[in-house]
Parts: structure tokens; sequence; C-alpha cells
């Protein structure tokens, strides 16, 4: 009963191809900023003005973050999609609408919340603030899916919590949330579930 409500065909491949996605999204913002923490230290941040910078490259960085995501959603949707076929399993069942439902809604409000931190040039808070909503997002969806992505959630909460503490390293952070995690996520996953002998 307790499998049936769950929605279980989440394939690890689709956490390692978002991470690696993730991380060269991630090369790509540091490049374009050149490698300068100052974006996201308060001190420098207002000190040296560099809000008033940000307009000319939020565009590109907006641009990046949204590559990122529709190809990690693409890639989630292909490998979940492949491991339900391979074991015939549906993938849209009760359990995927209540899951989506439940990751949807934190996730949302955090993406408007990041908008309105970027229009009051509050753009060191948003990679926290992202890693807090998505943790947050993954907690929600938890009991409707795999047991894991609870510790992921637990996991990307604690990193944007720790990132509001350390401002300077925002980006830094945020790689290795929903780079790094992703990947040692997706890659337990996989060896748990996917391989041969595994409990699915």
């Amino acid at each position: 009963m307790e499998r049936s409500s769950r929605f279980i065909s989440l394939s690890g491949l689709s956490g390692i191809s978002a991470g690696i996605i993730a991380l060269i999204g991630a090369l790509v913002a540091f490049f374009y900023l050149e490698f300068d923490s100052r974006y996201f230290d308060t001190d420098w941040y207002f000190a040296e003005k560099l809000y008033r910078m940000i307009p000319g490259k939020l565009h590109l960085l907006l641009l990046d973050a949204s590559i990122i995501l529709i190809l990690a959603l693409a890639s989630a949707i292909f490998f979940t999609t492949r491991k339900a076929k391979r074991k015939g399993l549906k993938v849209w069942t009760h359990s995927t609408r209540l899951m989506l439902y439940n990751i949807a809604v934190p996730l949302l409000t955090g993406g408007i919340f990041s908008l309105i931190l970027i229009s009051y040039h509050l753009i060191f808070l948003v990679a926290p603030a992202t890693l807090i909503f998505y943790g947050l997002a993954l907690l929600n969806a938890s009991k409707y899916t795999l047991p894991e992505i609870q510790w992921l959630g637990i996991s990307e909460v604690i990193l944007g919590l720790i990132a509001c503490v350390w401002m300077g390293y925002g980006l830094v952070f945020w790689t290795i949330g929903f780079g790094i995690l992703h990947i040692l996520y997706g890659a337990v996953m996989y060896y748990r579930y996917e391989t041969p002998g595994s409990v699915n």
C-alpha cells in the first residue's frame, strides 16, 4: 500500500544529469562575474555600488539560470520516463500529481521571492533563498516519493542557511547544493534502486 502511494519512478540518473548541468551553468556564471565574490558580499556590494552594475549582467545570469532549469527538468523527465517504462510503471499517477503539487508551491514562492530580492538589488540573498526554498520543496514532496528526497531537502536547507551567514560565497554554496549534492544523491539513488539486485 505504501509503495502504491509513492512516486517511485524517480531515476538517479536524472539527479546526476541535473547536477552536471548545474555545475556547467555555475561555471558560466563564475566566468561572467569574473570570479568576483564582491557581488555576494554585503559590505562591498553596497560600498562599491555594485548593484549599479547588476542590470547589465542580470540578463545573462537569468538566461543562464533559465537554461539550467529547462535542461534539468528535461533530463529528469527523460530518465524518469525511461526508468518507468523499463519497470512497467506508470509515470502519471495520483502520487505523481500530489508530489508535483507539493513541490511546485514552495518552488514558485521561492522564485517570486527571488525576483523581489533582485528588484531591491539584494542579489547576494538570491543564492541562499533558492537553496532554502528548493530544500523546503523537496521536504514537502518527500512524503509522496522515495525517502532519500527528504535528506536531500534537509541538506539544501542547511546549505542555504550557511550561505546566509557567509554572503561572499553564495554562488559557491549554490554550486555545491544544486551541483555536487545532486550528483551525490543521484549516484546513491542509482546504485540503490537501478542496479542489478537493487531493492526496486
